[in-house]
């Protein structure tokens, strides 16, 4: 038998997780041959086909099933040794982040430089989108960490709660004085549909207004800010991103008497298998967003 090798192994199980060579291979950013050859040459060495085709994809053989969790062994063990041993600066991974766009419009360059400063060589590709989107490519292994409106209630998960981020009620300053706000009458930017605080606000209102409030979803969060400062709606925001805009006096933060409720956000990660840049990386953004608050 041949010598087994790591980067077999890890093909292996990256085939096995996506059941495609294709996904495979954007996964590990080679080409689909190249994964069709180490796969190929681990079956070689075993002496054995690992995977068969049907309708749905790459399916396990009975003996590709027994190898998941010895390879799954190696490959942590690979991770612990460096973790422990090699230096950080040398570590060339790449991390495929997912972040949700209160994130991106806050602290996200402050964490990408943090994560930069102690792994100079690490590869990042970002995506920004609603955290419902994230949760799904995080369980499909399409990302490797969601910064997103969580926990995430999943067994695979390893969630990193970070701070709540407070909201508040703005205004153009010249909308209306504070307690001529009738937020039953006046449109309402918030965040896109099928986001946890559009459906809490749109509750929230409902109780205190009825059903005939008027909101502005959308999935830019600039967009909402622009829309305020023109006086066209008021918004409830984060307080965060609207400090700038208060400052010089585009926006008026008022008090209509309540708040929705903070929301609260977490660094997510599958944890099996382990890898401990993308655990490193969760705890690089908790401590950026505490700095943040």
């Amino acid at each position: 038998m041949r010598r087994l090798k790591l980067d077999q192994l890890q093909t292996f199980l990256v085939v096995a997780r996506f059941k495609s060579v294709s996904k495979a291979a954007d996964a590990l950013c080679v080409t689909q041959p190249a994964v069709t050859s180490r796969i190929k040459a681990l079956e070689e060495s075993i002496g054995s086909a690992l995977f068969e085709r049907d309708a749905k994809g790459m399916r396990l053989t009975k003996r590709g099933g027994l190898l998941v969790h010895y390879a799954e062994q190696f490959q942590n063990l690979s991770d612990l040794v460096e973790e422990r041993v090699v230096d950080a600066g040398a570590v060339d991974h790449l991390m495929r982040l997912g972040a949700s766009e209160t994130i991106a419009q806050s602290w996200l360059p402050d964490f990408i430089g943090a994560l930069r400063a102690k792994f100079p060589l690490l590869k990042i590709e970002i995506s920004v989108d609603i955290s419902l989107n994230l949760r799904e490519q995080l369980l499909g292994h399409e990302i490797d960490l969601a910064i997103l409106l969580g926990p995430i209630s999943d067994f695979t998960v390893d969630n990193v709660v970070l701070p709540d981020v407070p909201l508040a009620w703005f205004r153009a300053p010249g909308v209306a004085a504070d307690d001529q706000v009738n937020l039953a009458e006046i449109p309402i930017a918030t965040y896109a549909k099928h986001t946890r605080p559009y459906r809490d606000l749109r509750s929230a209102m409902f109780e205190r207004y009825g059903p005939e409030v008027s909101l502005f979803p959308s999935s830019s969060l600039s967009s909402c800010f622009r829309l305020v400062e023109a006086g066209l709606c008021v918004g409830a925001l984060p307080v965060s991103l609207a400090r700038g805009a208060v400052s010089s006096g585009k926006l008026v933060q008022f008090d209509p008497g309540w708040v929705p409720e903070p929301l609260q956000f977490s660094a997510s990660y599958v944890g099996e298998p382990r890898n401990h840049v993308v655990e490193a990386a969760a705890e690089i953004a908790r401590g950026i967003a505490l700095k943040g608050i």
